[in-house]
């Protein structure tokens, strides 16, 4: 079996794990369990607080002492155990640690499955940046089917959506040993300085103000992401109070209208290579914040009756805001860093947008939304809330192309396509 077909297997089942629970869990947790708002935002916090640090170690792991492969493996078996925990819990607060220790060995291994395929591809001297877009879209692909098989058998709302996750998990996990191994970079003669000696030594870039800023803004923009994530299913579950649009089918199976939004993935993966090529790395991400403002704007103006064209239109554009900054920035990181830390700069960046931009997003938000977006009723007002998002990621937008200051060189990723 070819080294591309063995990461795309890796990829589709990376992405259907957290495909099986991420869109669906809001379901579950206000419709079955109907626990609170507040609750549901510190599980959300859960992918943050677990990506402030795991993403980090586990690079400093696979630099130094473990092959990257293997850790990926363990880390996986373990996150099945914990998925298989959670339907049996009737606590929030159980709930919540139980998630909390599930996210600290999945969050790592999306910055791994990375640093594997790069890894595999240089060793068969193949692109980088020409193959690996072709091979990402894969977990896009695995993030939909898991999407469609929790809706289309109602498990949106039952804890068998967690059996799912666990079982793939299982399976990935087991797959993983097979991979072709990504030893830890070769141990240097020379005396090392404590920081080389834990692989720390990745934090350096921080120094480079170029590379500090640009980590910033992936932290503000992992929040973005994080709000799409958290409220974009249970926004569509919340029309089914209004008897005009409970019978549609977007009310039906939210699910698959928000999958939408990972099939729009899958296309615009794979115009990346030409959109690095013709605009350069600043100006791919720059469009990446201005599709995010248009994504929170539609879903303020749509609904699922004739406005249902504006949310569809809003899960197309979030391929663009999903896939032009994530992928772009852990390109860019690669560019920026030494071979023998290239993990722990890919999990440095993982830190940022799924660490501190994840928590950022989701507590905030709750805060937010409690305060100024709740009717007499405590329903949302979904509008303003999408308004506001928008809002945040246009400044965000403005900020970036001012402050963050690359010019385009046509060349830039020559040097990691072997």
């Amino acid at each position: 079996m070819g080294i591309k077909i063995r990461l795309t297997i890796m990829n589709f089942l990376q992405f259907f794990i957290w495909g099986s629970w991420l869109i669906t869990i809001g379901a579950y947790w206000f419709q079955t369990k109907q626990w609170s708002g507040a609750e549901f935002g510190a599980i959300f916090s859960t992918m943050g607080i677990s990506s402030l640090f795991m993403p980090a170690i586990a690079g400093i792991i696979a630099d130094r002492w473990v092959s990257a492969q293997k850790l990926y493996g363990i880390f996986h078996l373990l996150g099945a155990v914990m998925l298989a925990i959670i339907p049996r819990i009737d606590d929030p607060t159980t709930f919540f640690w139980l998630m909390l220790v599930n996210m600290m060995f999945y969050m790592p291994t999306i910055a791994l499955s990375i640093t594997v395929a790069y890894s595999s591809l240089k060793k068969e001297g193949l692109d980088v940046v020409k193959n690996y877009p072709p091979i990402r879209v894969w977990g896009t692909v695995g993030f939909i089917v898991a999407m469609w098989v929790v809706s289309l058998f109602h498990f949106e709302v039952s804890a068998v959506q967690f059996y799912v996750a666990s079982s793939a998990s299982v399976l990935l996990g087991l797959y993983a040993f097979s991979l072709p191994d990504c030893p830890p970079s070769p141990q240097q003669t020379e005396k090392k300085s404590f920081l080389n000696a834990l692989g720390l030594n990745a934090f350096a870039l921080l120094k480079d103000s170029k590379m500090a800023l640009f980590f910033i803004f992936a932290m503000l923009l992992g929040a973005a992401l994080q709000l799409t994530n958290m409220y974009g299913d249970t926004f569509l579950h919340d029309f089914k109070n209004i008897p005009a649009y409970q019978d549609l089918i977007a009310v039906k199976y939210p699910a698959i209208i928000m999958s939408i939004s990972q099939i729009s993935e899958t296309l615009f993966i794979l115009t990346i290579p030409f959109f690095l090529k013709r605009f350069g790395i600043k100006n791919v991400m720059l469009f990446s914040m201005i599709a995010w403002v248009l994504r929170f704007g539609l879903f303020g103006l749509g609904n699922p009756a004739e406005g249902l064209w504006m949310i569809i239109l809003s899960c197309i554009i979030y391929g663009m805001a999903f896939d032009f900054f994530n992928i772009s920035g852990s390109l860019y990181v690669e560019t920026q860093s030494d071979p023998r830390i290239r993990a722990s700069a890919q999990g440095l960046f993982m830190m940022m947008t799924n660490g501190f931009g994840a928590f950022l997003g989701s507590y905030s938000s709750g805060i937010i939304i409690d305060a100024y977006f709740l009717n007499a009723d405590g329903s949302k007002q979904w509008p303003e809330i999408w308004y506001a998002f928008a809002g945040y990621a246009l400044v965000v937008a403005i900020l970036f192309a001012i402050f963050f200051k690359h010019k385009h060189n046509p060349n830039e990723l020559q040097h990691i396509k072997h």
